[in-house]
């Protein structure tokens, strides 16, 4: 069961990504709306920067005595403001605003900016794990290979026009790429040698457009989900893409291992990326799970691990009962 913290201080705080938001006044009505109808007081602004994306803000927040801080934006946002919650009692609101949510999507958040706000106000919460990269912290998975060129090769244009279906145009220029040469070795495992297209290294399991690559990964086990993808053709990619949209159990070209520390090295530098975010290339990506580190606010009821599977099958219970409700 999910811990939930059942005393809340209401001090909040807003940290924006201006770059996302398209319409800054609705936004403070909104919620600043909706935090004194709840009898909240009125929460602090903050504006991200080029320079600072989030950390320093939400530091700011945690340290003037925010019980919570809201962090609209996309998902570089979110991972910036997260590593300035690890270890505090401040819990993080997500008002998504950017084209991928990924970790907003594995939580059940909507994307509706009131129905995100309500959630903070439900009260519910719960403490889940982050990964550590180096001195940077991630809430949804790493990657190193083919994902993160699939980022590098994306359009911010492409993506502000159709959204996460420009992913896939940035894939389809790295599919013949070639394999890298890697160690991959898990907690004291023995090492184990591959050639992958991409290893990623989650906390969740959900990728863009609700595709779950991971069906074990969880953000509250203490463990991290790997999966080494290894198509050789256009055959292999087809047949794992496939499996993987069908949800099935034993999906080919990939393995998974799970673990609380994971070291992936390749024979040359590569592209990676935290949270769908790149960052700067490398010939290692060592990851470690720092269990139970941030509180965030989550849809009720928070009792199976996939909240996301939660907040779907509690839409699907509303719009039955709207159906079969009686016309007055």
């Amino acid at each position: 069961m999910p811990a939930v913290r059942q005393e809340r201080n209401r001090e909040s705080a807003v940290v924006f990504n201006p770059a996302k938001v398209s319409d800054l006044d609705q936004l403070r009505e909104t919620v600043d709306g909706a935090l004194a109808s709840a009898g909240w007081p009125a929460p602090r602004w903050l504006e991200t920067t080029a320079d600072d994306p989030g950390y320093g803000q939400t530091r700011a927040a945690v340290e003037a005595g925010a019980g919570v801080v809201f962090v609209c934006g996309g998902d570089g946002t979110v991972m910036s403001a997260l590593g300035a919650l690890v270890g505090t009692e401040t819990a993080m609101a997500i008002l998504p605003a950017g084209t991928g949510n990924l970790l907003a999507a594995n939580l059940g958040i909507s994307t509706d900016l009131a129905a995100g706000i309500q959630v903070a106000l439900d009260g519910g919460e719960r403490r889940i794990d982050v990964g550590v990269v180096d001195d940077r912290h991630f809430a949804v998975m790493a990657g190193m290979g083919f994902d993160a060129r699939m980022l590098e090769d994306t359009s911010d244009t492409v993506k502000a026009r159709i959204g996460w279906p420009a992913y896939v145009l940035g894939a389809l220029r790295h599919l013949r790429d070639r394999p890298m040469r890697l160690t991959i070795r898990v907690d004291d495992g023995p090492p184990m040698r591959r050639r992958a297209r991409s290893v990623l290294i989650a906390n969740v399991g959900r990728l863009q457009g609700g595709v779950k690559l991971m069906a074990d990964a969880t953000p509250d086990d203490g463990l991290l989900d790997v999966a080494v993808l290894t198509p050789r053709t256009l055959r292999h990619w087809a047949a794992l893409g496939l499996a993987v949209v069908r949800h099935r159990t034993r999906v080919p070209s990939m393995q998974v291992l799970q673990g609380a520390r994971v070291e992936v090295r390749s024979d040359r530098p590569q592209p990676r990326q935290l949270d769908g975010d790149l960052i700067e290339p490398g010939d290692a990506l060592v990851v470690e799970v720092r269990p139970e580190a941030v509180w965030l606010c989550v849809p009720q009821p928070a009792e199976h691990p996939d909240l996301a599977e939660d907040a779907e099958a509690a839409a699907r219970r509303g719009a039955r009962l709207v159906e079969a409700k009686p016309a007055h």
